[in-house]
């Protein structure tokens, strides 16, 4: 048996923190070493971080970068360990996302990223170019300061692999795990058994299993150990990268680190069999066939073993059964290692929300409530780094540090209820409660002393005064006194948040949560700069159905009944006059449901519709139901009002990114923001195809 123990590690990395991710890095690389580890492998970009964006063209940040590698090599960490570590470096004047092979304090081997991501999220090729040369290693001369160092001029650059005496092993990165002709491929064939993947790969509902099916089959058809390490945590952006690093084996996970934690540094510890690699290659015709026609890949010799042969004492680590986590704990924890990392990070001394005691803002009301839970039992878990944190933001003297979520909720945490006269009795009373199961310091506040005087003003200055359209008032005034309110509601939460703490003789300032969704960012249905303008929104990209289903699930499982009689309610703005024979609901005012609206959302983004190809599949998904024309005439009211709004998206609050039809203007969703509303060609092409498919009906029922 040739007998092999790897470590793949999470590491919560900041961009452009370079002392915070030095030091992850070797805490990771020694974890490693302790535990016997013979190979080491971390995240994408890791020096840096991933994040970095456009400081990644900036010299200082490749520079740095290698300063922090020859401290990694100048002390004795890679000392018997093989470590892949990340981070950009220019060669001939080209920069490239490289994995560096160190080993025994010597670089063995650079390799350049040869597939960028592009897409989405992703904008490698702004910054990086891809490496095309797949017949040769080059010479790449290291830096002055890293050659003196390491007395070591040059190191191989390229595409290849590393030839130990007992193993072949060579790299993937991230996105070249998704390529159709994966590197892999020809380096399997080759004889390479070990491959490890660094990777920056965010979260998004429900996307976990498809990156694991991946690496499941890349070892399922090619054999192999596959080392995947991924970022873990908010890295100073709108990502949210969600760990589970791991390994896998021909086919089956052997080892699964955390999707979401608080840790910085999470190392994880498998021993492999490298003769059952050997064997189950071995057991397929079609790869011997394969392997004895291939083309020859470039490698680097290196005169060492680091395998073990048959020990007693150590025995290849079983496979494991795979933990996924369901959409309802993805919501509660994704978001709340997000918003602990920001708050952290920023210097605030916590989170304000204006909570009206509907589904949005009682929904991140609760995943605040999470992010508490979850600190206290990292802190009961002996998590210093964690405890520290906590005894800083909450401003803990005297040697305390809290134990209890609802007490450390009160020092991090202010509610306030903004109410009007348009404002239930039921929505105030379901506030007070969420406050008070969680344990924020709430306030109640009524705000139509302000609201009122401004009419007042606007009266003074054009001698009118606007009613609501239950009143018999028009869509103007309607809508500029429902935003009255609205933006009030703004201003008054950014006062707090930046007074409360002197009021109460706490230093700092607290950050502003919003609450909006997706679906109503995509519809538009919010009022610009009104309290859904915030500093960050944890729930801006997840969808109304699914924050209904995580409401009726956290009601359990993070402990606080009230929202399940949230949840029940129907959606509700309160900002118009309550009526015996009317009251204002969110569908209504849409003109569509938010079944219908998730639906458009999923079918523009996910499934690249524009206006006539959503009809046309919509006609086949309501058929019976609807009539062509009335299908069409649904589209229509969708896209009016998704493109008369669409300038909203440019000023919406940074959301956690959770989901893929999300219409996020700065780094997602990237499209024009004045459109003609009328779509005249794609709306009369609508009604054409209408007319005919109804004339075709006709003349069969003729």
């Amino acid at each position: 048996m040739r007998l092999l123990k790897v470590a793949t590690c999470n590491l919560n990395q900041w961009a452009m923190d370079f002392d915070t991710n030095l030091r992850n890095i070797k805490e990771s690389i020694s974890t490693a070493k302790n535990a016997g580890a013979v190979i080491r492998i971390g995240p994408e970009l890791e020096i840096t971080g991933y994040g970095c964006e456009d400081h990644f063209v900036e010299q200082d940040t490749v520079t740095h970068a290698w300063e922090c590698l020859k401290d990694i090599l100048s002390g004795d960490l890679t000392e018997g360990i093989l470590c892949s570590i990340g981070m950009p470096i220019i060669h001939e004047s080209v920069r490239y996302n490289c994995q560096v092979f160190c080993f025994n304090r010597k670089i063995l081997m650079i390799r350049p990223k040869m597939s960028l991501a592009n897409d989405g999220n992703y904008r490698e090729f702004r910054w990086f170019s891809a490496w095309t040369f797949k017949d040769q290693l080059v010479d790449f001369h290291l830096p002055n300061c890293i050659s003196e160092a390491l007395e070591q001029d040059s190191a191989p650059f390229g595409y290849g692999y590393i030839q130990f005496l007992d193993l072949a092993i060579a790299a993937e990165t991230c996105e070249e795990l998704f390529t159709i002709n994966a590197p892999r491929i020809g380096l399997a064939l080759n004889g390479v058994e070990v491959f490890v993947n660094a990777s920056g790969s965010h979260h998004q509902l429900r996307k976990l299993n498809f990156r694991i099916d991946a690496m499941k089959n890349a070892t399922l058809f090619c054999g192999g150990v596959y080392m995947y390490s991924n970022q873990q945590g908010c890295d100073g952006g709108r990502l949210y990268y969600d760990g589970c690093s791991c390994v896998v084996v021909n086919g089956d996970v052997v080892v699964q680190g955390s999707q979401f934690s608080l840790q910085d540094v999470e190392v994880l510890i498998a021993q492999v069999d490298l003769d059952a690699v050997a064997s189950y290659r071995g057991s397929i015709s079609s790869y011997r066939e394969q392997a004895s026609h291939k083309t020859n890949i470039s490698f680097v010799k290196v005169p060492y073993k680091l395998c073990q042969s048959f020990n007693l004492n150590m025995f290849p680590s079983p496979a494991v059964k795979i933990k996924y986590h369901c959409p309802e704990e993805e919501i509660a924890f994704g978001p709340s290692c997000w918003l602990w990392d920001y708050l952290r990070r920023s210097g605030a001394s916590g989170f304000l929300l204006p909570l009206s005691g509907g589904a949005d803002s009682s929904s991140v009301a609760a995943i605040v409530g999470s992010m508490c839970q979850l600190v206290i039992k990292d802190i009961a878990n002996g998590d210093e780094c964690v405890k520290a944190d906590a005894i800083r933001i909450g401003q803990y003297k005297n040697g305390e540090f809290p134990t209890d979520s609802k007490e450390f909720a009160k020092r991090i945490f202010y509610t306030v209820y903004m109410g009007t006269e348009n404002s239930s009795e039921a929505t105030s009373d379901r506030a007070k409660m969420l406050a008070n199961e969680i344990g924020s310091w709430h306030l109640n506040v009524h705000i139509d002393t302000v609201i009122s005087s401004l009419l007042t003003l606007f009266q003074t200055l054009t001698g009118k005064r606007p009613r609501y359209k239950v009143d018999g008032g028009s869509y103007a005034e309607n809508i500029g006194l429902q935003n009255i309110q609205a933006r009030i509601r703004m201003v008054l939460a950014f006062m707090l948040a930046s007074l409360m703490p002197w009021v109460q003789n706490k230093s700092g300032f607290f950050l502003v949560l919003g609450c909006s969704n997706v679906d109503e960012a995509l519809r538009g249905y919010l009022t610009k700069y009104d309290c859904s303008s915030a500093d960050i929104n944890p729930i801006g990209s997840v969808s109304k159905q699914d924050l209904r289903k995580f409401l009726r699930w956290a009601a359990i499982h993070l402990g606080y009944p009230s929202l399940a009689q949230i949840e029940a309610a129907p959606p509700t703005a309160e900002l118009e006059p309550i009526r015996s024979d009317y009251s204002q609901l969110d569908e209504v005012d849409m003109g569509m449901t938010y079944e219908e609206l998730s639906l458009y959302g999923r079918m523009r983004k996910i499934l690249r519709f524009g206006p006539v190809s959503m009809f046309q599949n919509l006609c086949h998904e309501w058929c019976g139901r609807l009539t062509p024309s009335e299908v069409a005439s649904k589209v229509k009211h969708f896209f009016k009002y998704y493109s008369i709004n669409r300038h909203k998206m440019t000023v919406l609050t940074p959301s956690y990114h959770a989901e893929s039809y999300s219409p996020e203007d700065n780094r997602f969703d990237l499209r024009q923001f004045l459109y003609n509303s009328r779509w005249p060609y794609q709306f009369r092409k609508m009604d054409e195809l209408a007319h005919e498919l109804e004339g075709s009906n006709l003349e069969k029922l003729d």
